[in-house]
């Protein structure tokens, strides 16, 4: 009940019987990728449509204040399966960027996570998708089995991109192994300016957006195996048929969508289906998926005891086909400032749905503060588990399922790609401790990576320190929004409260001293 005020942690209480009583519900979590804040038709999104999630929210419940640990993938993905904020992660140096291709395991195994939490109360575990939190033990060599992994975080079972859809080895892994391995022609890393001649993989057209040149030789079947266009289906037809498989037996699946990070290259059903181009087909892709899942639970007879969350792991980014679905008029972050990257809101507040049936009310609204890091929390709420240590996550479980009046988090540390730009927000006041946004800073045409000053050119987001997609000179030397009246970050309050600032500052401080412990 930790962080709790007594009226809500009395309701906490009153629910645990309830859950406890009750058959042990099943959990999916659906983890998008780069899906940003205004990507959904329920979260307003008109150029292109998700009939399937907006049902989901039309269902459940719909949070418009909830926030990815962090606005990078790797770290959003660490604070979600440990419940700990990403700039504790790494021995106290923080975790800011994406694991690179040789990335060992960069979650200890002895850490509780969001799996072990489910195991412990007897549920089968599963992963699909982009895994991205690297694989063994000091530089990974790609050689198996790729352990520890997954399998040593509490997930019975994994499937899916080892890294991202982006980048090397362009195979799947099952557990620890490659699939369609072969000892006689294994993976071999020749690293980022082979002498020899890499593997060849799926051709894609410019439109698709970068995608890095593959570095590993060998496992010729396995590459064949691997076709760009056939990602989102092939791991939504595994994790479909795990969902099916597993009888009366509780279970938790965490499906990692590769939809919409880049590459944007939806199955030939998605192609030219939006009006914002690529980006929008594989937002259509996205939702097919999200369909697919719901169609599985209610024909394996388990959706009514099933709770469905969806999320993403960070905002939307403007590469190329982000870009061209802006000229397009789609709104990827809606009218937030900023976008992945960024530690302004477009970096990592995003599209939060639940959806557990005769539990949480059908199309209802939540403004409660949450972050993706109270998930381990809030899954030991459900299933009627005590954690002696909470580390930064809190129980939301309440915000899930009734109507708290008061806040359940009332401040919250967020991580962007660089350290300087490491933020709190607390109540309404959001405090950045320098200018710009530390993201992304291309602004070139042929630029694979825009963010920071730049974005407000491409969606009309105005910021009293921009001028003409630049920081002005002379703007203040670091950030105060108050986003009760400026969600959007039109106005930085940093010499109009000076008091603020020196407490948000001082509280900044003092986490980074603490964050190794």
């Amino acid at each position: 009940m930790k962080n709790l005020p007594p009226i809500l942690a009395l309701l906490v209480l009153s629910l645990s019987p309830v859950l406890a009583e009750a058959k042990p519900p099943n959990v999916v979590l659906i983890f998008a990728d780069d899906l940003g804040y205004g990507d959904l038709g329920c979260y307003g999104a008109t150029k292109l449509k998700t009939p399937n999630i907006d049902k989901l929210a039309a269902e459940g419940r719909r949070f418009t204040d909830a926030h990815s640990a962090s606005a990078v993938c790797t770290p959003s993905r660490y604070g979600l399966l440990t419940g700990e904020y990403p700039f504790r992660g790494n021995g106290g140096k923080g975790l800011w960027g994406p694991a690179p291709i040789t990335s060992p395991l960069l979650i200890p195994t002895e850490t509780v996570t969001i799996a072990d939490i489910f195991k412990k109360s007897g549920y089968d575990t599963a992963v699909f998708g982009k895994w991205h939190l690297g694989f063994g033990e000091g530089q990974n060599d790609w050689q198996e089995p790729l352990s520890p992994g997954p399998q040593d975080l509490g997930f019975d079972y994994y499937f899916g991109m080892p890294v991202v859809n982006s980048a090397p080895p362009y195979v799947y892994v099952e557990n620890d192994r490659i699939v369609g391995s072969d000892p006689d022609d294994p993976l071999v890393h020749l690293g980022r300016n082979p002498k020899e001649k890499p593997t060849p993989i799926t051709p894609i057209p410019p439109k698709a957006a970068q995608r890095s040149a593959n570095q590993f030789g060998g496992a010729v079947e396995a590459h064949k195996l691997f076709n760009d266009y056939e990602v989102g289906t092939t791991l939504t037809k595994k994790a479909t048929e795990w969902i099916k498989s597993r009888e009366e037996k509780p279970f938790f699946c965490y499906f990692s969508t590769t939809n919409v990070h880049h590459p944007f290259t939806p199955a030939k059903q998605f192609q030219d289906t939006s009006e914002c181009g690529v980006y929008g087909d594989f937002v259509h892709e996205l939702d097919w998926i999200v369909g697919q899942v719901m169609k599985t639970l209610d024909e394996a007879g388990v959706a009514e005891n099933t709770l469905v969350i969806f999320t993403s792991d960070n905002g939307g980014m403007f590469n190329h086909g982000g870009r061209e679905a802006a000229k397009l008029g789609h709104k990827i972050n809606g009218t937030l400032l900023g976008s992945k990257f960024g530690i302004w809101e477009g970096g990592h507040r995003v599209p939060f749905i639940a959806w557990w049936p005769g539990k949480i009310e059908a199309g209802s609204v939540s403004d409660q503060l949450l972050c993706s890091v109270d998930l381990l929390a809030s899954f030991a709420a459900v299933t009627g588990q005590e954690l002696s240590d909470t580390k930064d996550s809190i129980n939301m479980l309440p915000a899930l399922v009734e109507s708290p009046s008061e806040p359940l988090r009332t401040e919250m540390f967020m991580t962007p790609n660089k350290p300087t730009h490491m933020s709190l927000r607390r109540g309404k006041w959001m405090y950045i401790p320098a200018k710009s946004d530390g993201g992304f800073r291309g602004s070139k045409p042929s630029q694979h990576a825009w963010g920071g000053a730049a974005v407000t050119t491409l969606v009309g987001t105005p910021n009293s320190d921009i001028e003409d997609g630049k920081i002005k000179k002379g703007a203040p030397p670091a950030q105060l929004y108050d986003l009760e009246a400026d969600r959007n970050q039109s106005k930085n309050l940093y010499n109009e409260y000076p008091e603020v600032v020196q407490e948000m500052e001082a509280a900044l401080k003092e986490a980074k001293a603490q964050r190794g412990k």
